[in-house]
């Protein structure tokens, strides 16, 4: 899986990051990956179904899913609805995610550089499959992390095409944004 969504992502750089009342907008676009950051437990079912059917792959931020658990068996419960991956700010939701086969994309905020300095800590301890820093307007510090074993994903604050190159060009593998006339670039 990990393999498939890196192509998709190389292929086509732009997440549609997006909460439901976006959703059949992002089903439309151009964008193969789907961060789902809005969601509940009687949706989401529906929803990667409908992604799916249009060939997209969905990983929902468990973190801001409603009425899921922010624990083991709510990732249980996301795996049974097919979800391909997740996304948290959470180390042992990363890990329990993993040892599920999930795909995985650790959220880091870039707030100060004693937060930048730990990020490698738990990136070491967590192993996800895509890191995503933010806010993906941060070059610095994408391109210190771009050069590490873990793809890194540009999220946050971005609103221009050139803002999109300057993340990619940074070394990050692809950018997540909510901004539906940047997932046509």
């Amino acid at each position: 899986m990990r393999t498939e969504l890196i192509e998709r992502l190389e292929n086509c750089p732009v997440i549609s990051a997006i909460r439901e009342d976006k959703f059949q907008e992002a089903l439309e676009s151009p964008s193969e990956v789907i961060f789902l950051l809005g969601c509940n437990v009687l949706t989401v079912a529906d929803l990667i179904t409908k992604a799916h059917g249009k060939d997209k792959l969905v990983l929902v931020h468990i973190d801001l899913a409603d009425g899921i658990g922010k624990d083991k068996a709510g990732i249980q419960y996301l795996t049974k609805c097919e979800v391909d991956g997740i996304i948290s700010t959470r180390s042992h939701l990363i890990r329990a995610a993993k040892e599920l086969g999930l795909i995985t994309v650790q959220r880091f905020f870039a707030l100060d550089s004693q937060g930048v300095d730990s990020i490698e800590e738990v990136l070491h301890a967590s192993s996800p499959t895509l890191v995503e820093i933010m806010p993906g307007i941060a070059g610095k510090v994408i391109k210190r992390f771009s050069k590490g074993k873990v793809p890194v994903i540009a999220g946050g604050l971005i609103e221009s095409k050139p803002e999109v190159m300057d993340a990619l060009s940074q070394g990050a593998l692809a950018v997540s944004t909510g901004k539906k006339d940047l997932w046509y670039i």
